[in-house]
């Protein structure tokens, strides 16, 4: 099938969750152990009453990134009116509220990938909906190999099997020369200052909320709420050299619905690369949203309807 592309949010439609997700939101820590000790975190969304025939939401962050970018997911889906689910966002190791790792070498996807087993163990999950922001996504394509009856449906927020070497050298230069802030003013100007032109669109709100996730307070000022070994991980790569594509990781996908939302100014997943996904994907749609880059917030509300209606096609493939 392919791709049914569509945008996100009208233009001159910019409604956002910003404004009505609350400052103590942001779901119930629950703490777990990987398969190797480490302590690890997850933020738990539950509806009042959940309803057992809804999938669940599993949602996996960015590369440097954690489970607070899904605070507008969580809200949204666990407090929706006529279909409430229950969504669950993970903290990698090293990253968010989880335990660093003693061995930098660790933070690669395929052990990120039995971290997820780990938690969606713990919580029961036998089906879920994954939602995998960037780096996200690349481990739910693992997943779709390692544990397959784990997925009824897979969302790729600006990720697919082609990533685009430029993106990935901007996200390493960004990476390599964070540096701490004093305030959470000084925070913002630093995050807009590095993205503000791949988000033109976003709302002093919405900067505010993509910052509060990225930094932590400490006793020397604001620190991203990541280990730095982290950026080990990133030295030695020469992203001017093609990425080998990844369609095999792909069409591990091929049996469950896939979305795929890309950022209207996106510079890891390209039109070209979507245009193909959908070519080669039997049950796959697109949203394109407008005014961000690399990876679109999920928490504009054009996007998170266009998710639930994915969701509940979700739902009827597999009691199909």
């Amino acid at each position: 099938m392919a791709a049914d592309v569509h945008a996100a949010a009208p233009e001159g439609d910019s409604t956002s969750l910003a404004s009505i997700v609350s400052e103590s939101s942001g779901g119930r820590v629950q703490r777990y152990r990987s398969q190797d000790g480490l302590l690890l975190a997850a933020r738990v969304f539950l509806p009042p009453s959940p309803a057992p025939d809804r999938l669940p939401l599993l949602c996996l962050a960015g590369l440097s990134r954690n489970a607070l970018d899904f605070i507008a997911v969580g809200e949204y889906f666990s407090s929706h009116a006529v279909e409430p689910r229950t969504v669950i966002a993970l903290d990698y190791r090293g990253r968010g509220l989880s335990e660093a790792d003693p061995d930098w070498r660790n933070y690669k996807p395929v052990v990120e990938a039995q971290d997820a087993l780990a938690g969606a163990a713990l919580f029961g999950l036998e089906r879920a909906i994954v939602v995998g922001t960037s780096r996200g996504g690349l481990i739910a394509m693992l997943l779709g190999a390692l544990r397959p009856g784990l997925l009824g449906g897979v969302v790729l927020n600006d990720i697919g099997p082609v990533i685009e070497g430029t993106g990935l050298a901007r996200i390493k230069n960004y990476l390599s020369a964070w540096r701490p802030a004093a305030n959470w003013d000084q925070a913002v100007a630093l995050v807009r200052e590095t993205a503000e032109d791949k988000f033109p669109a976003l709302s002093d709100d919405e900067w505010r909320m993509f910052t509060q996730a990225y930094f932590v307070e400490t006793r020397r000022g604001l620190a991203p709420r990541f280990d730095r070994r982290l950026v080990k991980t990133i030295d030695d790569v020469d992203f001017t050299e093609r990425i080998p594509p990844l369609w095999p990781q792909f069409s591990s996908l091929a049996r469950v619905p896939v979305m795929a939302v890309r950022g209207e100014h996106s510079d890891i997943l390209s039109e070209r690369t979507l245009k193909e996904m959908g070519e080669r994907h039997p049950a796959f749609e697109a949203v394109q949203v407008p005014g961000q880059g690399h990876a679109p917030l999920l928490m504009d509300r054009p996007t998170l309807a266009r998710m639930d209606a994915f969701a509940q096609r979700c739902d009827d493939a597999g009691q199909g």
